[in-house]
């Protein structure tokens, strides 16, 4: 008897969390505030409609069920790694702006692909790597595989030399993995 209730047991669905979809439907709807610009009835409820129902099924990508319930920290770590990852665009930027418009621009691009170790574990954190490194102009993450490997392509040895470097080393940091 105690076998076939586990069997049962094992066959079930897994329980949605609350916490996790109350607050990816509240991140979501800041972010609809935000960026719709649409205060009238009307669009407000499909705000809240369209926010619910995407919190309801995509909850699970920004809090995974098996990861431990401990938003607070990485999101406070998170939320410091931004403005460093924004100054790194700007300087990226900087950067192609003066490969752009110098005489020789042709001499000064040589493309390249560089392949390294993420050595980052959880995917989040890859996956906020391989994001980070697209995000910064002038390189583009090509492929990541299961294992951490990463494939890059850079305009020119400037911006393949940072890699992986100090960005892999924030990334960890915020997810913990240091």
């Amino acid at each position: 008897m105690a076998k076939a209730q586990r069997n049962t047991a094992e066959k079930r669905p897994p329980r949605q969390r609350l916490g996790p979809i109350l607050l990816t439907f509240i991140l979501m709807e800041i972010s609809w505030q935000s960026l719709s610009g649409m205060f009238d009835p009307f669009h407000q409820s499909l705000g809240v409609i369209s926010c619910a129902i995407v919190a309801w099924f995509s909850s699970d990508l920004l809090f995974p069920p098996g990861a431990p319930w401990t938003p607070g920290r990485t999101w406070v770590r998170f939320a410091l790694y931004v403005p460093w990852l924004i100054w790194e665009i700007v300087k990226a930027n900087t950067w192609l702006l003066y490969l752009v418009f110098h005489p020789r621009m042709m001499d000064k691009i040589d493309p390249r692909i560089i392949k390294f170790d993420g050595r980052l574990k959880g995917e989040m954190a890859n996956l906020t790597f391989a994001n980070s490194i697209t995000l910064t102009p002038g390189t583009i993450t090509v492929y990541v595989d299961l294992d951490g490997e990463y494939t890059v392509h850079a305009i020119d040895a400037k911006s393949a030399s940072g890699l992986p470097g100090e960005m892999r080393d924030k990334v960890a940091k915020t997810f913990g993995e240091i």
